[in-house]
């Protein structure tokens, strides 16, 4: 089995590229820089590594071909982006998709996945939803946005006969994330978070990225062409996520919650700050904004194509646990690197 992959080097992609591999299968991962500490890294692993970015769809051609399972996981994510980082996350995350999409249907792929996300169906209120979920709700970032636009991409490519299977993660979490959530558990961490938070009633059925991966591995492996597969873990408000990390050695426990407004008031001047500094803009309005209730169902995945995951609590020990050992790399280093996914650094 050949499978063409982008966005192997990312935070999904690296353990999918594991799992795509344990089963034997041959990879040929697209890589926009083959120089780079991670390409190498993912070089090591894959069959074959292949110069080429989504926005590019000339680029992709030579790697496609010939594949039999085209898993597209490549995107960017981040909340509070720049103005001028919008056209450049429109251009991965939409234009992208139709890149990859387009060729594999020119190319005759047997088979292909499309890695979208939850945010496509929007928040759900407490109540669980599934797949027939329909968007209730605005956008809540641009980032929400764009995985809208591509996921409609995507169901048009079905309907015109592409035989494309969507999986769908709610939130992903896991050690050294890149996500808002990644950043402000390692403020805990190094002891820097403040006893203030927001909406402390919001739900997540938050995926943990390992299992994630698997998830994705068995929609290549079992799932049917034209569905769509959600893979969600157990819903959880942020009042318990933060008591359960409050259980292990870390800053001041969360004691006081902040009115959404007010919470958007403060973060506000705070976002050039964390650019200049280097860092994405997780302490931003958007973060805030989009801190609604995204709880989904994942029963068809686990009906269909025998998916399990581990429980909410099993997830964040293990996550807090590896990013105990990840700080211990970290400890002299400045600060912001030690806010840092380790990668990033390397």
């Amino acid at each position: 089995m050949r499978v063409f992959l982008t966005g192997g080097t990312g935070f999904i992609g690296q353990p999918l590229t594991a799992v795509l591999i344990a089963r034997g299968w041959k990879v040929v991962a697209l890589v926009r820089n083959p120089g780079g500490p991670q390409a190498r890294e993912l070089s090591t692993m894959v069959t074959q590594c292949v110069p080429g970015d989504v926005t590019n769809r000339q680029s992709m051609r030579e790697g496609m071909t010939g594949s039999d399972i085209v898993i597209h996981n490549a995107g960017w994510y981040e909340f509070g982006v720049s103005r001028d980082g919008k056209k450049l996350m429109h251009d991965i995350n939409v234009q992208g998709t139709e890149n990859v999409l387009s060729l594999a249907q020119e190319l005759g792929i047997p088979q292909a996945v499309y890695v979208s996300s939850t945010l496509a169906f929007g928040e759900t209120g407490p109540q669980i939803r599934d797949e027939t979920f329909k968007r209730q709700a605005p956008y809540r970032s641009y980032y929400e946005q764009t995985k809208a636009e591509a996921h409609t991409i995507a169901q048009q490519y079905q309907k015109q006969g592409l035989p494309l299977i969507i999986a769908c993660p709610n939130g992903v979490a896991g050690p050294n994330d890149h996500s808002a959530l990644g950043y402000f558990l390692r403020l805990y961490l190094n002891r820097l978070l403040t006893p203030f938070a927001w909406a402390p009633d919001s739900i997540a059925s938050l995926v943990h990225v390992d299992d994630l991966a698997e998830g994705i591995a068995l929609a290549a492996e079992k799932g049917r062409p034209g569905e769509t597969y959600i893979f969600a873990g157990d819903s959880m408000t942020r009042r318990e996520m933060t008591a359960l990390w409050a259980t292990k050695p870390g800053a001041c426990k969360v004691r006081f919650w902040l009115p959404m407004g007010l919470i958007s008031l403060l973060f506000a001047p705070l976002e050039p700050l964390q650019r200049k500094l280097g860092l994405p803009a997780f302490i931003s309005r958007e973060t805030v904004i989009a801190s609604r209730s995204v709880n989904y169902s994942s029963e068809k995945a686990k009906r269909q194509l025998g998916w399990t995951h581990r429980s909410a609590k099993e997830m964040w020990l293990d996550i807090i646990e590896q990013e105990l050992k990840l700080l211990v790399t970290r400890q002299k280093r400045d600060l912001v690197s030690r806010l840092k996914p380790v990668d990033v650094n390397n």
